[in-house]
């Protein structure tokens, strides 16, 4: 099986449809994918609607989250999405996305770059704004090259000249909200420096004792050694541990299922969910 349990959907940042994306998925020769947009499941219906025979559905969110002023992302699988108090938690955190979106595009425009909320709104598509989607007008206005030299000191990145703090949920609570919504919780890229400050392990140790289930270990944001240290880490705290694409579509350099989970691992991650299952599918033929 080929398990890819981390990709986005134009529901946030992502370029393809909900139902384009597991399209894509299976045309990829996925046997299971994750839609995990960031701090919403506005994408599940059309999604679901859509999975291919042959594919199936892991239904999911990214979610924003602060410790100790360095921001990280929790993954979350098959919680139940009307859980009212994860529910409310997620809500705090989209609708600070507009707001600081506006903030950021106007110390753009202190700084001299041309770019106004009716440009990034137009490439956010209806989705959940955030700073991909400022990055890409940056690289249509032609500030920057791509899409990841946006995330730097000098732009975007956590502490860059143009960076906004939003409303972000402490992991602790986090967990235990996801938990009680009957979900499995993973942490998102744990080592990926060049995104900005990461967390210590004993910050991880701290999360696997309150219950995290897993960190995410085969990312493209990890290089070998760190992929290796993750696993040793994982072992010790007795974490799962994933593979996954964190695929935005053409907005990010990687393909579906460019990583993937073990598949005792995806046994395992659905055995702990209570809150939904996987969705098999029933949408239609792959394309080809």
């Amino acid at each position: 099986m080929r398990i890819d349990l981390h990709c986005h959907s134009k529901a946030s940042d992502g370029t393809d449809t909900p139902a384009d994306l597991v399209r894509n998925a299976a045309a990829a020769g996925l046997d299971v994918v994750a839609l995990t947009d960031h701090d919403t499941t506005r994408g599940y219906a059309e999604a679901i609607a859509a999975v291919p025979a042959g594919l199936t559905l892991v239904t999911g969110a990214e979610l924003s989250c602060r410790l100790d002023g360095v921001g990280l992302h929790m993954l979350a699988y098959l919680f139940d999405p009307d859980e009212p108090d994860l529910l409310r938690e997620r809500e705090l955190v989209r609708d600070d996305r507009v707001p600081r979106a506006q903030a950021m595009i106007g110390s753009l425009r202190e700084l001299g770059v041309p770019i106004t909320w009716e440009h990034v709104e137009r490439i956010a598509s209806g989705g959940s704004v955030g700073r991909p989607h400022i990055a890409t007008a940056l690289v249509e206005l032609g500030v920057v090259e791509t899409v990841s030299d946006a995330f730097t000191s000098e732009w975007l990145a956590d502490g860059g000249r143009a960076h906004i703090q939003k409303h972000e949920s402490d992991p602790f609570e986090m967990i235990r909200l996801v938990k009680a919504a009957g979900g499995v919780t993973v942490f998102a890229h744990p080592a990926a420096a060049k995104r900005g400050r990461t967390v210590p392990e004993s910050a991880i140790a701290e999360l696997a004792a309150a219950g995290l289930d897993g960190i995410e270990v085969d990312h493209m944001d990890h290089d070998a050694a760190t992929r290796a240290r993750l696993r040793g880490l994982a072992a010790e705290l007795g974490l799962l541990t994933t593979g996954s694409s964190d695929y935005h579509g053409h907005r990010k350099a990687c393909e579906l299922g460019e990583y993937t989970t073990d598949p005792e691992i995806y046994a395992e991650i659905t055995r702990r969910a209570t809150g939904a299952f996987p969705v098999p599918g029933t949408g239609g033929p792959t394309p080809t």
